[in-house]
Protein backbone atom coordinates (compact mmCIF):
# COMPACT_ATOMS: atom_id res chain seq x y z
CA UNK A 1 0.00 0.00 0.00
CA UNK A 2 1.45 3.34 -1.02
CA UNK A 3 1.86 6.29 1.31
CA UNK A 4 -0.85 8.24 -0.53
CA UNK A 5 -3.40 5.41 -0.27
CA UNK A 6 -2.55 4.98 3.40
CA UNK A 7 -3.15 8.70 3.92
CA UNK A 8 -6.56 8.48 2.21
CA UNK A 9 -7.50 5.50 4.35
CA UNK A 10 -6.55 7.36 7.53
CA UNK A 11 -8.64 10.34 6.48
CA UNK A 12 -11.70 8.14 5.93
CA UNK A 13 -11.21 6.33 9.22
CA UNK A 14 -10.63 9.55 11.15
CA UNK A 15 -13.80 11.09 9.75
CA UNK A 16 -15.74 7.83 10.02
CA UNK A 17 -17.08 7.92 6.45
CA UNK A 18 -16.19 6.48 3.05
CA UNK A 19 -15.46 10.01 1.87
CA UNK A 20 -14.85 9.35 -1.82
CA UNK A 21 -17.24 6.42 -2.20
CA UNK A 22 -14.41 4.01 -2.99
CA UNK A 23 -15.35 0.39 -3.65
CA UNK A 24 -12.63 -0.83 -1.28
CA UNK A 25 -13.43 1.22 1.78
CA UNK A 26 -10.96 1.09 4.71
CA UNK A 27 -13.98 1.26 7.03
CA UNK A 28 -15.04 -2.21 5.94
CA UNK A 29 -12.14 -3.69 7.90
CA UNK A 30 -11.55 -1.10 10.61
CA UNK A 31 -14.48 1.22 11.26
CA UNK A 32 -12.68 3.22 13.92
CA UNK A 33 -10.21 6.09 13.92
CA UNK A 34 -6.48 5.40 13.41
CA UNK A 35 -4.02 5.59 16.26
CA UNK A 36 -3.59 4.11 19.72
CA UNK A 37 -6.88 5.49 21.04
CA UNK A 38 -8.86 5.15 17.82
CA UNK A 39 -11.30 2.53 19.11
CA UNK A 40 -12.43 4.70 22.01
CA UNK A 41 -15.75 6.29 21.10
CA UNK A 42 -16.18 9.83 22.38
CA UNK A 43 -19.19 12.09 22.33
CA UNK A 44 -18.37 15.07 20.14
CA UNK A 45 -18.89 18.61 21.35
CA UNK A 46 -20.60 21.21 19.17
CA UNK A 47 -17.23 22.58 18.13
CA UNK A 48 -15.87 19.12 17.31
CA UNK A 49 -18.94 18.37 15.17
CA UNK A 50 -18.47 21.61 13.24
CA UNK A 51 -14.76 20.91 12.78
CA UNK A 52 -15.48 17.40 11.49
CA UNK A 53 -17.99 18.80 8.97
CA UNK A 54 -15.40 21.32 7.79
CA UNK A 55 -12.67 18.70 7.47
CA UNK A 56 -14.99 16.34 5.60
CA UNK A 57 -15.97 18.94 3.00
CA UNK A 58 -12.43 20.29 2.60
CA UNK A 59 -10.80 16.86 2.36
CA UNK A 60 -13.27 15.75 -0.27
CA UNK A 61 -11.76 18.24 -2.73
CA UNK A 62 -8.40 16.42 -2.82
CA UNK A 63 -5.44 18.44 -1.57
CA UNK A 64 -7.28 21.71 -1.00
CA UNK A 65 -5.43 23.80 1.57
CA UNK A 66 -6.96 25.48 4.61
CA UNK A 67 -6.12 28.88 3.11
CA UNK A 68 -7.95 28.06 -0.13
CA UNK A 69 -10.94 26.69 1.75
CA UNK A 70 -11.22 29.67 4.08
CA UNK A 71 -10.93 32.00 1.09
CA UNK A 72 -13.85 30.19 -0.55
CA UNK A 73 -15.87 30.62 2.65
CA UNK A 74 -15.09 34.33 2.81
CA UNK A 75 -16.19 34.78 -0.79
CA UNK A 76 -19.37 32.79 -0.13
CA UNK A 77 -20.22 35.20 2.70
CA UNK A 78 -19.86 38.21 0.38
CA UNK A 79 -22.20 36.74 -2.25
CA UNK A 80 -25.95 37.23 -2.10
CA UNK A 81 -28.10 34.35 -0.97
CA UNK A 82 -27.53 31.40 1.33
CA UNK A 83 -23.87 31.21 2.38
CA UNK A 84 -23.83 27.39 2.57
CA UNK A 85 -25.25 27.09 -0.95
CA UNK A 86 -22.78 29.70 -2.19
CA UNK A 87 -19.88 27.74 -0.71
CA UNK A 88 -20.90 24.53 -2.45
CA UNK A 89 -21.32 26.40 -5.73
CA UNK A 90 -17.83 27.90 -5.48
CA UNK A 91 -16.24 24.54 -4.68
CA UNK A 92 -17.96 22.85 -7.62
CA UNK A 93 -16.70 25.54 -9.97
CA UNK A 94 -13.10 24.48 -9.35
CA UNK A 95 -11.54 23.12 -12.53
CA UNK A 96 -10.43 19.85 -10.94
CA UNK A 97 -13.96 19.31 -9.60
CA UNK A 98 -15.43 19.85 -13.08
CA UNK A 99 -13.02 17.32 -14.61
CA UNK A 100 -13.96 14.78 -11.95
CA UNK A 101 -17.71 15.39 -12.25
CA UNK A 102 -17.48 14.93 -16.03
CA UNK A 103 -16.17 11.39 -15.33
CA UNK A 104 -12.98 11.92 -17.30
CA UNK A 105 -10.92 10.55 -14.38
CA UNK A 106 -11.72 8.11 -11.55
CA UNK A 107 -10.83 10.31 -8.57
CA UNK A 108 -10.62 13.93 -7.51
CA UNK A 109 -6.90 13.41 -6.93
CA UNK A 110 -6.43 12.24 -10.52
CA UNK A 111 -8.34 15.30 -11.73
CA UNK A 112 -6.04 17.61 -9.80
CA UNK A 113 -2.98 15.91 -11.26
CA UNK A 114 -4.35 16.05 -14.80
CA UNK A 115 -4.90 19.80 -14.50
CA UNK A 116 -1.55 20.45 -12.81
CA UNK A 117 0.28 18.65 -15.64
CA UNK A 118 -1.29 20.92 -18.23
CA UNK A 119 -3.68 18.44 -19.83
CA UNK A 120 -6.81 20.58 -19.57
CA UNK A 121 -8.08 23.50 -21.66
CA UNK A 122 -10.75 26.04 -20.77
CA UNK A 123 -12.32 27.74 -23.79
CA UNK A 124 -9.37 26.57 -25.89
CA UNK A 125 -6.66 27.87 -23.54
CA UNK A 126 -4.50 25.60 -21.41
CA UNK A 127 -5.02 26.01 -17.67
CA UNK A 128 -2.80 24.22 -15.15
CA UNK A 129 -4.28 25.60 -11.93
CA UNK A 130 -6.58 23.10 -10.23
CA UNK A 131 -8.36 25.81 -8.24
CA UNK A 132 -9.16 27.81 -11.39
CA UNK A 133 -12.84 28.75 -11.19
CA UNK A 134 -14.90 28.10 -14.29
CA UNK A 135 -17.88 30.24 -15.25
CA UNK A 136 -21.28 29.32 -16.59
CA UNK A 137 -20.96 28.56 -20.29
CA UNK A 138 -17.24 27.71 -20.16
CA UNK A 139 -16.09 24.72 -22.21
CA UNK A 140 -13.57 22.40 -20.55
CA UNK A 141 -11.63 20.00 -22.78
CA UNK A 142 -8.82 17.49 -22.37
CA UNK A 143 -5.62 17.88 -24.36
CA UNK A 144 -4.87 15.52 -27.25
CA UNK A 145 -2.31 13.69 -25.14
CA UNK A 146 -4.75 13.25 -22.26
CA UNK A 147 -7.41 11.88 -24.62
CA UNK A 148 -5.16 8.87 -25.30
CA UNK A 149 -4.21 8.19 -21.68
CA UNK A 150 -5.19 4.74 -20.44
CA UNK A 151 -6.58 6.17 -17.19
CA UNK A 152 -8.91 8.53 -19.05
CA UNK A 153 -10.02 5.97 -21.65
CA UNK A 154 -10.77 3.36 -19.02
CA UNK A 155 -12.78 5.82 -16.91
CA UNK A 156 -14.86 6.97 -19.87
CA UNK A 157 -15.52 3.42 -21.09
CA UNK A 158 -16.51 2.23 -17.63
CA UNK A 159 -18.29 5.14 -15.98
CA UNK A 160 -18.97 4.47 -12.31
CA UNK A 161 -20.59 7.83 -11.64
CA UNK A 162 -23.49 9.67 -13.24
CA UNK A 163 -22.71 13.08 -14.70
CA UNK A 164 -24.70 15.77 -12.84
CA UNK A 165 -27.21 17.90 -14.71
CA UNK A 166 -25.20 21.11 -14.35
CA UNK A 167 -22.65 19.72 -16.83
CA UNK A 168 -23.19 18.93 -20.53
CA UNK A 169 -20.60 16.31 -21.46
CA UNK A 170 -19.55 15.13 -24.91
CA UNK A 171 -17.79 11.87 -24.12
CA UNK A 172 -16.46 11.29 -27.64
CA UNK A 173 -14.86 14.74 -27.89
CA UNK A 174 -13.96 14.65 -24.18
CA UNK A 175 -15.47 18.07 -23.64
CA UNK A 176 -17.75 19.41 -20.95
CA UNK A 177 -19.74 22.64 -20.76
CA UNK A 178 -20.37 24.08 -17.32
CA UNK A 179 -24.05 24.88 -17.72
CA UNK A 180 -24.84 26.41 -14.35
CA UNK A 181 -23.65 26.74 -10.79
CA UNK A 182 -25.17 23.87 -8.79
CA UNK A 183 -27.14 23.91 -5.58
CA UNK A 184 -26.37 21.58 -2.68
CA UNK A 185 -28.95 18.99 -3.76
CA UNK A 186 -27.53 18.91 -7.30
CA UNK A 187 -24.10 17.70 -6.19
CA UNK A 188 -23.69 13.88 -6.05
CA UNK A 189 -21.66 13.60 -2.85
CA UNK A 190 -21.17 9.96 -1.77
CA UNK A 191 -21.65 11.00 1.88
CA UNK A 192 -23.79 13.59 3.59
CA UNK A 193 -22.15 17.00 3.64
CA UNK A 194 -23.16 19.66 6.16
CA UNK A 195 -22.04 23.05 4.82
CA UNK A 196 -24.25 24.80 7.37
CA UNK A 197 -21.99 23.45 10.13
CA UNK A 198 -18.96 24.66 8.17
CA UNK A 199 -20.44 28.16 8.15
CA UNK A 200 -21.06 27.94 11.89
CA UNK A 201 -17.46 26.82 12.43
CA UNK A 202 -15.96 29.81 10.60
CA UNK A 203 -18.44 32.34 11.99
CA UNK A 204 -17.64 31.57 15.64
Amino acid sequence: MTKRIQAKSKICRRLGVNLWGRAKSPLARRDYAPGEHGQKRRKLSGYATQLAAKQKLKRYYASMTETQFRRAYQEAVRLRGDTAENLIGLLERRLDAVIYRASFVPTMFAARQLVSHGHVKVNGRRVNIASYRVREGDTVELSEKAKSMALVLETIQRPERDVPEYLAVDTKAMKAVFVRTPKMLDVPYPVQMEPNLVIEYYSR
